[in-house]
């Protein structure tokens, strides 16, 4: 590759390879943990002692920090200079190990400590993870927009990008299923969590080392001077930013909040068997990964507002039909019956159809960021990037508190068995895995209808 080169979409044969598989390693470190944390943390904290509002409380304070330090992260990176490697591969390099070892030290659980000290404890580690995930990732992130202008290159960037992240996810989930022996022994969760660091140091060091190449030449942020007050400005005039954001929080809200009940949801609601619960998730990773590589061509074809109706109906559909799921008969063999195995063959049919369609949470708004961006003279993607994630954590961390105190509030407790749970609590957390996610699906549809794809989409560029 020479020197002059600054845009991917030049590339060919052998470096454009090591592009798309170094893109895609990106966010398998970082993904694994943030699927983790999605599915497993909430419980986790309830299995250590902390009452469903405390835990949501630690939970989403820990969230609200990791939105708080992006836009701390974006700019530093975006004001990196002078290094021979680009102002973002440095992030990368340097926070890889670090980050692994505090992903693991989430998972431990202090024997000595009370419910106030472990929520002090956990929250600690929590803020301590979350800013070194943010040194990482939000980098990375940013790449997208700098590495090439050309919208199939994004595309297909993001496409690798979470091709990594949702494989990374299935790998967390039959981690978890092997070494978390018993969801309500916080003893337990430890071992995924030291196997995930390794994961995610490792990861993240491949990811910056395969990047270098294009990395260190590819299109830089405008250092054009000006304060942050003007540039948060210009960023709040993007009407297209503002619409990519909008969707991104709303569909990812969903998303997170059907991850993080999923685990009370089959056990409690459906009394699906603890094993199979974990290891039930597995049909909704694998159809999001069909699912990417199905709206990535419909995308390419259609444009990605078309891939993005199609897969938010369908995901809307899949939301609605978990309202009318019936649970298994707990007396009986969860194939013991004709009427077990229909009812076990409706939930799983739902989780894939629902998989299948939530993957455009992960590919369409990032696909669309980039687009955002250019519109603004000065590109500065860092930026852009960091208040993409700042707000998404932030309804997030609500989303998540608001969660644990609706747990508590309908009667929930961890200490009754899943027969026993009240019909409140049942209801809520059927809600929360239905009815909700749905309704915020629709308004992210409704959102995106105006948005300009058309003259986009035609920009016809090899791919």
């Amino acid at each position: 590759m020479t020197a002059e080169l600054r845009d991917a979409a030049d590339l060919r044969g052998a470096a454009r390879q090591r592009l798309l598989w170094a893109y895609g390693l990106g966010d398998v470190g970082t993904g694994m943990g943030a699927a983790l944390i999605g599915f497993y943390l909430l419980r986790f904290y309830v299995a250590a002692g902390l009452p469903p509002w405390v835990a949501g409380l630690a939970y989403g304070l820990g969230r609200l920090w990791d939105a708080i330090n992006d836009p701390i992260v974006g700019w530093l990176s975006d004001k990196t200079s002078g290094h021979p490697w680009g102002p973002r591969i440095p992030w990368i390099v340097a926070s890889a190990v670090p980050l692994g070892a505090a992903m693991a030290a989430m998972w431990w659980l202090p024997p000595w400590a009370d419910s106030w000290t472990r929520f002090a404890i956990f929250l600690a580690i929590s803020v301590l993870a979350n800013s070194l995930y943010t040194c990482v990732n939000l980098p990375y992130t940013a790449l997208a927009a700098e590495l090439s202008a050309d919208v199939n290159l994004r595309t297909r960037l993001n496409t690798a990008r979470f091709t990594g992240s949702i494989l990374a996810t299935i790998t967390a989930a039959l981690l978890a299923g092997v070494l978390v022996k018993d969801l309500g022994d916080p003893r337990t969760y430890l071992p995924v969590g030291l196997v995930s660091g390794l994961i995610i140091a490792v990861t993240a060091l491949l990811c910056g080392w395969g990047l270098l190449p294009v990395a260190r030449r590819c299109r830089r942020p405008d250092s054009t001077p000006g304060t942050t007050r003007r540039l948060l400005k210009r960023v709040g005039r993007n009407g297209r930013f503002l619409m990519v954001l909008g969707l991104y929080l709303l569909l990812w809200c969903a998303l997170q909040l059907m991850q993080a009940v999923s685990l009370f949801f089959l056990p409690v609601v459906l009394q699906v068997p603890e094993g199979l619960s974990k290891l039930i998730l597995l049909p909704f990773l694998l159809s999001s990964l069909g699912g990417l590589w199905l709206w990535t061509g419909v995308a390419r074809r259609q444009g990605r507002v078309a891939a993005l109706r199609w897969g938010g109906s369908l995901w809307t559909v899949a939301c609605l039909a978990v309202m009318l799921l019936q649970p298994l008969d707990a007396g009986t063999a969860v194939l013991g019956s004709p009427a077990n195995a229909l009812k076990l063959a409706a939930l799983v049919l739902t989780i894939m159809l629902a998989g299948m369609g939530a993957s455009t949470a992960y590919l369409i708004p990032w696909s669309l960021l980039p687009d955002a961006i250019d519109v603004d003279p000065e590109k500065p993607a860092g930026q852009y990037s960091a208040w993409m994630v700042l707000a998404q954590k932030v309804c997030i961390s609500a989303v998540i508190a608001l969660l644990g105190v609706l747990l508590s509030a309908s009667g929930y407790s961890e200490t009754l068995a899943a027969h026993a749970q009240p019909a409140s609590a049942l209801l809520a957390i059927r809600l929360c895995m239905g009815l909700i996610p749905a309704i915020l699906i629709v308004l992210g549809l409704l959102l995106m209808r105006r948005w300009p794809e058309k003259a986009l989409h035609l920009q016809n560029h090899p791919a």
